[in-house]
């Protein structure tokens, strides 16, 4: 059942799945949620299915950005949803509009007899603590988030420079300006880690190919840089990335989940008016998620959460549950770098050979790809 959940594709339907659902989410803090009809499992999956996994509730909260993120909210949502599919689970959900919906909405799931409820974000980490502690009979799972120490919460967590040292070196060998670009939803560590390994990759190419590749909107050694302050307002994402073209760069690393779409819609109208400028997206495969603009995605840095999620729900319906961090790595593949897609042939063959070993290298620990906010 594990491998089976590893092997989750994305599909690019996604969003119209959770639409679907809408009937069954909540928004912000109403009354204890009614349980989705439990799945079937079928084929060759049914033998592996745990007894009373019929009987067990799966749940989520996400933050405020939704379930329709095209990001990590929507990819943990997705590793629900197939755990209901292959496991015969039953599964609960609510959709936090603001801050003050996440505890609201963990106290519904607690309510509502969820057997493990998945939190979306370092936002949710205070209300995760303060719901777990109170109610140590049940299981919780955090995504993005190592600070709480309990026996009943099990942190996911990903070493995301990893893939994002992949990207910027990609980006750095690519770009026709010398000059890159990226720029954050909050400072908070787990968008930073994303924007340290994306100027380290910059920093190895010019080490290594003596390029002088400039890489705006983040200074690695304050850790500072720009952020909009929100994961929501995409007006924000959009000024950034036009600000940023107009200073020269041509790729684009938006680290600020539904805000990307702002960029791509500035890169639209940008690259309409004659420039050539690329995005890199992040957390899922931007290119099979987002609903316009996929044809100026480069790649994206991914962070498997739907295979994470459905793992942990595995072990747990199974009986196997312990507090041990999931760390998501290249090694594992946790993390990755996603295909090039309409840019397949534009890649030269030569990078994609020197990202292969990059990998392996970065693996083997002969090449350190790594941020303040790396897991330790």
């Amino acid at each position: 059942m594990k491998n089976s959940l590893r092997r989750i594709q994305r599909s690019t339907g996604v969003a119209a799945a959770v639409l679907g659902a809408s009937a069954l989410v909540l928004t912000g803090c109403g009354a204890a949620p009614e349980a989705s009809p439990s799945g079937s499992a079928t084929g060759s999956t049914s033998a592996s299915v745990p007894a009373g996994a019929a009987d067990y509730t799966g749940c989520i909260v996400s933050d405020s950005g939704g379930f329709e993120d095209r990001s990590f909210n929507q990819s943990s949502y997705e590793g629900l949803t197939q755990a209901k599919e292959e496991l015969g689970i039953q599964t609960k959900q609510a959709e936090s509009q603001a801050a003050t919906d996440f505890e609201p909405n963990l106290n519904s799931m607690v309510r509502g007899g969820c057997d493990l409820t998945v939190t979306v974000g370092f936002l949710l980490a205070d209300a995760t603590k303060k719901i777990a502690a109170g109610n140590p009979d049940a299981h919780f799972a955090i995504v993005d988030d190592n600070s709480i120490e309990a026996e009943n919460v099990k942190p996911i967590i990903y070493d995301t420079a990893q893939a994002a040292f992949l990207a910027g070196y990609l980006a750095a060998g690519t770009t026709e300006t010398g000059k890159v670009a990226t720029y954050g939803g909050m400072n908070i560590p787990t968008v930073t880690i994303f924007m340290d390994g994306f100027a380290e990759g910059v920093a190895h190419h010019n080490e290594t190919k003596g390029t002088d590749v400039e890489v705006l909107g983040w200074d690695a050694d304050a850790q500072n840089g720009t952020f909009t302050g929100d994961f929501e307002n995409q007006g924000k994402g959009k000024t950034n990335t036009t600000n940023f073209v107009n200073e020269g760069a041509d790729i684009i690393l938006p680290v600020a989940g539904p805000v990307g779409l702002g960029t791509l819609d500035a890169v639209k109208e940008l690259n309409a008016g004659g420039k050539d400028v690329k995005v890199i997206w992040v957390d899922s495969d931007g290119y099979e998620t987002v609903p316009n603009g996929k044809e100026f995605i480069l790649t994206s840095v991914m962070k498997l959460m739907g295979e994470a999620v459905g793992e942990v729900i595995s072990e747990d319906v199974a009986g196997n549950w312990d507090n041990t961090p999931y760390v998501g790595t290249l090694e594992n593949e946790g993390v990755a770098l996603a295909p090039f897609h309409d840019f397949e042939s534009e890649v030269p063959d030569e990078m994609k050979a020197e990202l292969e070993q990059l990998k392996a290298d970065i693996i083997a620990g002969t090449v350190k790809a790594e941020s303040p906010s790396s897991p330790k």
